[in-house]
């Protein structure tokens, strides 16, 4: 497999798939569409075995970059097309794959009307993914990173079920598009340093204090806004209420996690002075958006709504470990990005299976579906309480160990950001308790069918994805040691030379 490009093969397979869906233009409309179902899923099938090749094949004892890949792009401006995965991006090129799939199996039925279209979007949005997590030049990375909004908007502005989803599309994509403008500008900050852009090289380079500064400002700017953090989350809530149910599962599954491996991989090695510098920023951010968030999740009347808040919560958690720059802190932070993709995919999941037999998102419309949909009630039990972080699912070990980390550098932000695992069991019960328990009273929930073998077939792989990863996590820590000890050690280096480098500069001034 070593002379392979198995990265290019698994990021481009599903660009093809779409390829070959666009030439589908034979046959009647519904011959078309069902073609174009087919095709989607066997090709994002395919990247997922592709993906899984990589995984098996995976040294878990190598920090470094593997598969890596390399071509000529413009040799003359050293800027060249790159690709390669270490520990952490590995988990999330799985996390795409994986997802993909069960968003073109969602939306079967309920997407009825340009399904061709609809079909080779999605295709090309897991393209974008996956390229993104792969790419190891700075260029590539940007042109994956903006490549992903394209698709992702013209999803939400045409399948959208909502009649503001013109206005949801566009918010997301000028929030985006202008911390992406400011993350093009330390791109090209660092290439007139470095004259390169390999982010190997990128890595190794000491950019002085104050241009890291600015550097750093400029990145937060981009990635705090695909988490997203506190204040720049409003576009979040009106992207989910509004993005068909296959849409919010990317967006909360994956596209999230662009900003936080934003951080990891850009942020925190390549400028540390100025992340130790604005730490206290991103606890104090990430502290006020698990609690203020929480709390506007409870007074949520919408279940869409009420999950896009609880997305920024638990992001809230993820910031908070990373930056403890622990151990066990950016493992929380890589768990909890894992099993926030599966937990809140699953709960749109979820909505989405009640919206298309009642087509409202409204929970007091709800009430008392356990009586006819027991399968669903446990269903959407298991992804409650994997949200609200019960023992032996997933959720729990993320958040523990985030905390864990936050706890060995500031006892404050632990236990402020603790306040969050009590309100989210809190709007979690009360958004369960008022849709699954209670008397069936209303006659349009009566003939509701409870799950169907195609809506089983969706969720089981979430399942058992949650009790797998909060059962036996090292199945998944192992993966990532070797990088995030790696990230840790190079961190603590860089701080300790700059603070040598500061202690010699001041005893030379003494003399």
């Amino acid at each position: 497999m070593g002379q392979w490009p198995i990265l290019s093969l698994t990021t481009f397979v599903p660009i093809v798939g779409a390829g070959f869906i666009f030439l589908l233009a034979r046959g009647t409309p519904e011959t078309v569409a069902r073609n174009a179902r087919y095709m989607a899923l066997w090709t994002s099938l395919i990247t997922f075995g592709l993906s899984l090749f990589i995984w098996f094949e995976f040294d878990r004892a190598n920090p470094g970059f593997q598969f890596t890949e390399y071509a000529e792009w413009f040799p003359a401006w050293n800027i060249n097309y790159r690709m390669g995965v270490d520990g952490i991006s590995m988990m999330f090129v799985l996390l795409c794959t994986v997802l993909t799939p069960i968003c073109v199996l969602a939306s079967w039925e309920s997407i009825r009307d340009r399904v061709k279209e609809y079909m080779i979007s999605f295709l090309i949005l897991e393209t974008m993914m996956i390229g993104m997590f792969c790419a190891l030049d700075f260029v590539v990375f940007y042109i994956f990173f903006e490549g992903v909004l394209i698709p992702m908007f013209v999803i939400i502005g045409v399948w959208g079920s909502g009649s503001r989803r013109i206005y949801a599309a566009f918010k997301f994509f000028l929030f985006t598009l202008l911390g992406s403008v400011l993350m093009l500008l330390a791109l090209i900050a660092m290439y007139l340093q470095t004259r390169d852009t390999n982010i190997a090289i990128l890595l190794a380079t000491h950019f002085d204090r104050d241009m890291q500064i600015w550097l750093w400002l400029a990145l937060f700017a981009s990635f705090a806004v695909k988490i997203p953090m506190w204040p720049v989350h409003t576009w979040l809530p009106d992207a989910h209420v509004e993005a068909p149910t296959a849409g919010s599962v990317i967006l909360a599954g994956v596209l999230l996690k662009m900003g936080g491996y934003g951080f990891l991989r850009f942020s925190i090695p390549i400028l540390p002075e100025a992340t130790a510098y604005f730490t206290p920023l991103v606890y104090t951010l990430s502290v006020v958006a698990i609690i203020y968030t929480s709390l506007v999740a409870l007074a949520q009347e919408d279940m869409k709504k009420l999950i896009a808040y609880s997305s920024i919560a638990h992001m809230g958690f993820v910031t908070i470990g990373m930056f403890t720059l622990t151990t066990q802190g950016i493992h929380g932070s890589i768990f909890q990005m894992l099993s926030h993709g599966v937990v809140s995919a699953a709960l749109f999941l979820a909505v989405g299976v009640v919206y298309d037999r009642l087509h409202s998102r409204e929970i007091a419309r709800y009430g008392g579906l356990w009586n006819n949909m027991p399968r669903y009630g446990i269903v959407f039990m298991i992804f409650m309480l994997g949200s609200v972080g019960l023992p032996g699912t997933s959720g729990f070990v993320g958040e523990f160990l985030s905390l864990v980390g936050a706890f060995q550098v500031n006892t404050w932000v632990a236990f402020l950001a603790a306040t969050g695992l009590v309100l989210g069991a809190a709007y979690m019960l009360y958004l369960y308790r008022r849709v699954i328990f209670g008397r069936l009273t209303k006659d349009d929930l009566k003939g509701f069918h409870d799950l169907s073998l195609r809506e089983m077939a969706v969720f089981a792989p979430l399942i058992a994805l949650v009790f797998w990863m909060g059962i036996y996590p090292n199945s998944f820590i192992e993966v990532m040691d070797a990088s995030v000890a790696q990230l840790i050690e190079n961190y603590e280096a860089a701080i300790q030379s700059a603070a040598d480098e500061a202690a010699g500069a001041a005893a030379v001034a003494l003399r």
